[in-house]
């Protein structure tokens, strides 16, 4: 028997098995049409035709309203609970590459509110803090400025609540309980928390004053959030969003998706040099106890963390991670040379990036959603 394994909005543990997730959350696998549909607008993503977009809802519907003119509108988020790391990037960078090929706006929800109501240690002012570190990160990835608002739920909640309140009417406290797994101990907050996450998925209709098609690219553990926005929709009068779901970016211990509650395992924006090198030095990998060993038995690619950073985002040429793995297998390059090699290859994202996010706070005012100050 698979052993088991927990992803929730808010936990994820245990070894992820994706096709059984898939099939437990009613998600559509992305296939070879879909791929050959995308390939119509554009280089198909590497995170796309590697499989780590992997499952949808309803991206079909939401391309052939796109190809007649009705231009989707893009949401995603992040609950600033601490500081920005690779894994909450991943998805991030993915949505950069969704407006570039298809020239759409942007929303992006920071959940405060959220991170206040399901951390016990965090207040309101350490959440919108967060928020703006987290912002930052964002902005620094080059997305559009002029198609780009930042939401932050505690600063927008005049624009936020009246929708999230009719959407809190249709639903119930066992629909609620069924899809989150509360119970009697769960305090009111948390219960009406998701109403304010399927905000933004309507909130380009009530804007436009007309049915707007919204895509949400995120990692699958938000789905239970958007399965209770698409329950909704109809009887609000909009569209239901479309949903673009992928896996979790692991983390360097080997575990299946990277956690800030192991800061050793887990390569933030604000590193240094020396804190990457030391924590990529300290990575799973497949390789073997001696050189001699891995010389005549070679490595493990399919379980090497260091293998799986460059798989996920640090190596966008398949052929040359192909023969990376290849390598591997025959020994023909050993783990502390795969390390060297990650090493500089992310200390150069990282060295661009806080060049970039420096400069991020020049213009985060300018994109934030109705001019909110900070």
């Amino acid at each position: 028997m698979a052993e088991e394994f927990k992803v929730t909005p808010w936990e994820v543990t245990g070894d992820i098995d994706y096709d059984r997730l898939q099939q437990q959350f009613g998600t559509t696998p992305v296939d070879d049409a879909l791929i050959a549909r995308l390939a119509k607008y554009g280089d198909v993503h590497p995170m796309v035709r590697r499989g780590i977009f992997y499952s949808h809802r309803d991206m079909v519907p939401l391309l052939d309203q796109y190809d007649k003119g009705n231009r989707f509108v893009l949401y995603t988020g992040r609950g600033p609970s601490g500081n920005t790391h690779l894994g909450h990037m991943m998805p991030w960078i993915f949505n950069k590459w969704v407006q570039d090929t298809f020239g759409v706006e942007m929303l992006f929800q920071m959940t405060d509110d959220e991170k206040f109501l399901f951390k016990e240690k965090l207040d309101l002012e350490d959440t919108s803090s967060m928020a703006y570190e987290n912002a930052l990160d964002f902005i620094a990835l080059g997305f559009d400025p002029k198609k780009t608002r930042i939401i932050l739920n505690t600063k927008n909640i005049d624009k936020l609540y009246p929708i999230a309140l009719r959407i809190s009417k249709r639903v119930t406290f066992s629909t609620a309980r069924a899809v989150f797994g509360f119970d009697d101990s769960t305090h009111i907050g948390q219960i009406f928390y998701t109403t304010l996450q399927s905000v933004p998925a309507f909130l380009p209709s009530v804007e436009a004053g007309r049915q707007v098609p919204v895509l949400i690219p995120c990692g699958i553990d938000q789905d239970p959030h958007f399965r209770v926005t698409r329950d909704v929709a109809p009887g609000m009068g909009f569209p239901k969003p479309s949903l673009f779901y992928c896996k979790m970016f692991p983390g360097l211990s080997g575990a299946d998706k990277m956690s800030s509650s192991d800061e050793n395992a887990t390569i933030y924006t604000t590193d240094t040099p020396k804190a990457v090198k030391k924590k990529v030095g300290r990575a799973f990998t497949g390789g073997c106890v001696s050189v001699e060993e891995q010389r005549q038995k070679g490595g493990n690619p399919e379980v090497c963390a260091v293998f799986k950073y460059n798989y996920y985002l640090f190596e966008s040429d398949d052929a040359k991670l192909n023969e990376l793995a290849e390598k591997c297998r025959k020994g023909e390059i050993l783990c502390g040379e795969c390390k060297m090699c990650l090493t500089e290859k992310i200390n150069v994202f990282l060295e661009e990036h806080q060049d970039k996010r420096e400069k991020a706070k020049d213009v985060v005012g300018s994109m934030t959603y109705d001019g909110f100050e900070w």
